[in-house]
């Protein structure tokens, strides 16, 4: 579906990235910035007109396919429903780590993955500040910049970065409050997107979030996968693009840094 566009679809994001993101980055006006459903879920110009743009590029270049944006569901509800159904969907977010974006740091990204029916075949993790472009293909595995990500056995201290306290409800702090136990490093994420590249990098053993909106996870969730990670739920099953996941949910270097986790998260020590 995909394997002849992958070069293409990586060019759209750049696109986007360079005409709507870049110029605004550490350019933003206090009314280009706009709070959703608080001050900690912010919206900028530059996340409307990126998802805008690429919203019509890769629909263009995958025709007969849909896109669920984050923006398009903030305004409509329904997008959301195309994940259930039969023709291919773009995930998008385009602006992922949009404090850091709004604050002038360099640790913000964008994320597009093509899904169908469910599973993720591609995605495409871009950190314009950064210059790096991460690129997974399900059986094809992962690439930074144009080099193999391949996951080794980690170290000793398990480090995890986990969902930021302003996001979660009482249940789910009790839930991450599992992880500060000795042996453990566990901090506040930033761009989901990063984090879950971080992971694919070897440079975090483990992400635990307690949301499941699929723009933030669809691309890193198979970044991790094709870089010889896994994911697991708090009920052990494999994480759903479409919804209804036991909460919270990990994604981690190898079966037993998943497993362990998952015990944390559950309580068990």
């Amino acid at each position: 579906m995909i394997d002849d566009k992958l070069s293409d679809v990586e060019e759209a994001v750049r696109k986007a990235a360079a005409a709507e993101i870049v110029p605004r980055y550490r350019q933003l006006a206090a009314h280009e910035i706009v709070e959703k459903s608080g001050p900690h879920d912010l919206v900028t110009v530059a996340d409307r007109l990126a998802e805008e743009h690429l919203t019509a590029s890769l629909t263009r270049l995958l025709p007969g396919s849909v896109v669920v944006g984050e923006e398009a569901v903030h305004a409509d509800p329904s997008v959301y429903d195309a994940l259930r159904g039969d023709a291919p969907v773009w995930i998008v977010d385009p602006v992922d780590g949009t404090r850091q974006f709004v604050r002038g740091e360099p640790g913000f990204c964008t994320l597009v993955a093509l899904a169908h029916r469910g599973e993720v075949l591609a995605s495409w993790t871009y950190a314009p500040a950064l210059d790096w472009m991460a690129v997974a293909v399900r059986g094809g595995g992962a690439r930074l910049n144009g080099e193999v990500l391949r996951l080794g056995p980690g170290g000793e201290t398990l480090r995890v970065a986990t969902s930021h306290p302003d996001y979660t409800t009482p249940d789910q702090k009790r839930a991450l409050l599992g992880l500060n136990v000795e042996g453990v490093d566990a901090r506040p994420c930033g761009s989901a997107g990063l984090e879950y590249l971080a992971v694919a990098k070897g440079e975090l053993d483990a992400v635990a979030f307690s949301w499941e909106l699929a723009w933030d996870h669809a691309a890193g969730l198979l970044l991790v996968e094709e870089a010889g990670g896994t994911d697991r739920t708090l009920a052990g099953e494999r994480f759903r693009i479409t919804g209804g996941n036991a909460l919270p949910f990990t994604a981690g270097r190898n079966e037993a840094t998943v497993e362990r986790v998952v015990r944390l998260l559950g309580g068990d020590a």
